[in-house]
């Protein structure tokens, strides 16, 4: 369907929860938004595919723990059958072991149920532009399992030598476009620290922490935090 007001095609959502109350809410956030529009519903991973195969969706917003098929299985299938469908994970669960095995299936974002909406509207524009979105709760735990697996290839982290001390490092950032501030802001979102925390820990207001990452992802040219942190590793800007 077309937006009347602005000429361009809304962005087509189908919900994937066991829970019906969980669904209504997000349909009547989602299609108070001018841009987007739900136009289905299903409760178990075998309904996301059969709802596909009659009417393609942009995007699917899928739960992990459904019956009869799980989200991840279905993520997978997805992937398989309709490659061009973005598909972003809905879960109770920030174990990194979650996130890694349903990107890893094919998903292009991983959110957490108790998010605000106005990001969960932020993340589904941005994975139909062709970007990931991952929750910053989830980002840190993410980065330190990175860190484990000691594995990074060019497009998103370089090896890491297992015996070096823990902590994230700032290293010399001769053409790095951040101030001194600003770069003192992404060590600490490499950590996975909330803008909350890292205003507690540099003795700023939490307003303050928000315009410092604006900033960053602004000079950085990424439009999420997870980015900026991936593109910090493998600019060498930012040590695990």
């Amino acid at each position: 369907m077309e937006n009347r007001k602005t000429g361009k095609s809304k962005i087509r959502v189908l919900l994937a929860d066991d829970h019906q109350l969980f669904r209504e809410g997000l349909k009547r956030i989602l299609n108070m938004e001018e841009d987007l529009e739900v136009i289905g519903e299903c409760g178990d991973g075998i309904q996301v595919l059969e709802f596909c195969n009659d009417e393609v969706p942009d995007v699917v917003l899928m739960d992990i723990n459904m019956p009869i098929e799980n989200g991840v299985v279905a993520t997978e299938r997805m992937r398989d059958i309709f490659p061009d469908v973005k598909v972003i994970i809905l879960s109770i669960h920030d174990d990194e072991s979650y996130v890694f095995e349903t990107l890893r299936k094919g998903a292009s974002g991983y959110l957490l149920k108790d998010m605000e909406a106005e990001s969960l509207i932020n993340a589904i524009r941005s994975v139909v532009t062709g970007y990931a979105y991952i929750h910053p709760k989830v980002t840190g735990k993410l980065i330190q399992q990175l860190r484990r697996m000691t594995l990074l290839d060019e497009r998103g982290v370089m090896e890491q030598d297992a015996s070096k001390e823990n902590g994230v490092r700032l290293n010399n950032m001769e053409d790095n476009p951040l101030t001194r501030r600003e770069a003192e802001v992404l060590r600490l979102m490499a950590e996975g620290k909330s803008n909350k925390n890292i205003g507690e820990f540099l003795f700023i207001s939490e307003k303050t922490v928000k315009n410092h990452v604006s900033s960053i992802l602004q000079k950085m040219e990424v439009d999420d935090r997870t980015q900026a942190v991936i593109n910090s590793i493998k600019n060498g800007w930012v040590t695990l």
